[in-house]
């Protein structure tokens, strides 16, 4: 008998905590900077994620635990927005308190990512990963700021 192997993948897990942080949607309508180290190991097209915003496999490469996983209350009445700045060509994952994935690769423009939710479920844990398209890893920022 043939054995098959089978290769198993890591891939974005929003049960495993990131740095925590806990902000109100009032001090988020100043822009909180977190820094990070963008990047990961993980393939995200061969994870099967299924962003709210986007079609079809998810370009880029994250690490398996979210950079952050950011608790925000009185959100009613404000929309997010999470963005990054870095020095390499990144890619954003958001995963929210209702258990819905976003992503984005270059809304922000020259290689930098932007997620903006016009209307959140509400109050809860938003995990994020900042990664980079092509498997790099390069220092960024996640800001963080609600309209």
């Amino acid at each position: 008998m043939a054995s098959l192997a089978t290769a198993a993948f890591a891939c974005p897990d929003y049960t495993i905590w990131g740095d925590k942080y806990t902000f109100s949607g009032d001090e988020l309508y100043s822009p909180k900077s977190l820094s990070v180290v963008a990047g990961g190991q993980n393939s995200l097209t061969k994870c099967g994620i299924r962003a709210q915003n986007y079609r079809g496999a998810l370009p880029g490469y994250t690490t398996s635990s979210p950079d952050f996983s950011i608790t925000v209350q009185g959100i009613s009445g404000y929309s997010i927005e999470f963005r990054v700045r870095s020095e390499c060509d990144s890619v954003l994952l958001v995963n929210t308190a209702a258990r819905n994935w976003y992503f984005d690769d270059d809304d922000l423009g020259a290689g930098d990512a932007k997620i903006r939710l016009t209307r959140p479920a509400g109050d809860g844990i938003f995990d994020v990963w900042v990664g980079t398209y092509d498997g790099s890893s390069c220092d960024a920022r996640l800001i963080i700021e609600t309209f």
